[in-house]
């Protein structure tokens, strides 16, 4: 029987934690510079964007990705006829739905409840349970069970997985560890720690890196650090050569005396660490460049300029949009608030006939949506909309 001592060290002594403290600083230091942004309609509609490509890159990661015009598709119950590519885009609608399901349960949770086994489980179970029961099968053929601990043993690449029957007491002990770390920049570090940790365990017949990666975004979130606008599972996938090599890495066996006092190697979970807050950061930075008003405002101008000198995007044999005249309305409603039909006809300065134009030109590319032509228009990130908007975001979707 494996002992409970297997996978120690969850968390690193604090005498080699000095590198990874000055990440969650910086990281902390950053992360409020971007929350400026938050609540702003650009940056509320990055929100729901955020949730598909989430699910595309952690298809990717699972050699499993579909197209993001197949997942907005999917979105529609719009699914292939090829039943591989529905197999994915059902996969992509699962982590959307589970993720967005249980960001909404965050805020009554408290902190060490996250990693509490019942919440790994209940990860897994609502995943699964967005499957179709035919599609809830491992790629060999085993029935997944939603939320329930496999049975069998497996090996992962060079990892022989812990037996079946000590997997509810390593799961008791992950927890017990990571409950109990409090201050953010440990909760930072113990994140990243737990990442590995759980898919040392590989406590499921499947979806166990589907599982970590959803656990990880969770409590980044919960925490308040990705505030709807980042995510680290974009540079996992961006870097998906490293992510798989660190995680084999840090299943290593301690080297020396000096390599930690558990079972696997200390050194190698810090470089995991490093790695993990690594990948935070570069999101971070990507975004606060993204969101940089003065640079948002130019994107959007280019945005309006294609459109006035592509009239066929929006279905018009000519385009009414002037983007000098087009820019301070557009802009309004992405940085300040949603506007009303008269607010935006004021600050667009043009006749009534031509607002009603320009205004059915963004609504029918999509960078504007309303609910009706009565109410009020709201800023939106269609995918054809990325490539100006948010270049090199989510490349795939600018194809």
């Amino acid at each position: 029987m494996l002992d409970i001592s297997s996978f120690q060290p969850l968390f690193p002594e604090e005498r080699v934690l000095s590198e990874p403290r000055e990440r969650t600083s910086t990281l902390l230091q950053k992360v409020q510079a971007l929350s400026a942004y938050q609540k702003t309609p650009v940056g509320q509609a990055v929100a729901p964007l955020l949730r598909s490509m989430n699910s595309y890159y952690s298809n990717k990661i699972e050699g499993q990705h579909t197209t993001p015009a197949n997942i907005e598709q999917a979105l529609q119950r719009q699914y292939s006829n090829d039943s591989d590519e529905k197999t994915k885009q059902l996969l992509a609608i699962a982590h959307i739905r589970t993720e967005e399901t249980l960001e909404q349960r965050l805020a009554g949770m408290q902190i060490e409840d996250l990693f509490d086994p019942v919440f790994v489980q209940q990860i897994h179970r609502l995943f699964f349970d967005a499957m179709p029961a035919e599609y809830r099968q491992s790629e060999q053929g085993e029935n997944v069970i939603p939320g329930e601990y496999r049975e069998k043993s497996v090996r992962v690449g060079k990892h022989i997985a812990p037996e079946p029957a000590v997997i509810p007491r390593l799961m008791r002990e992950w927890s017990g560890c990571y409950r109990r770390i409090r201050g953010m920049e440990s909760i930072l570090i113990a994140t990243a720690c737990s990442h590995h940790r759980l898919a040392w365990v590989h406590p499921f017949i499947d979806g166990n890196g589907r599982v970590c990666r959803l656990h990880s975004h969770l409590i980044l979130h919960r925490i308040g650090l990705t505030q709807g606008l980042w995510s680290p599972l974009r540079a996992f996938a961006r870097s998906q050569e490293t992510y798989y090599a660190r995680l084999a890495n840090a299943d290593l066996q301690r080297r020396n005396d000096l390599d930690g006092r558990g079972n696997l190697s200390q050194e190698e979970l810090v470089h995991f660490v490093l790695y993990f807050l690594d990948c935070c950061l570069d999101q971070i930075d990507f975004m606060l460049g993204m969101m940089d008003f003065a640079g948002l405002r130019l994107r959007l101008h280019h945005l309006l300029a294609y459109l006035h000198a592509n009239p066929w995007q929006i279905s018009s044999e000519k385009s009414l949009i002037r983007p000098e005249k087009t820019l301070l309305a557009l802009e309004t409603a992405a940085l300040m608030r949603p506007l009303s039909r008269g607010e935006f006809a004021q600050i667009l300065g043009e006749s009534a006939a031509t607002t009603r134009r320009v205004t059915r030109s963004l609504i029918d590319f999509g960078i504007l949506r309303s609910g009706s032509h009565r109410d009020d228009l709201h800023f939106a990130l269609p995918l054809q909309s990325l490539r100006f908007v948010f270049p090199r975001l989510w490349p795939e979707a600018e194809v």
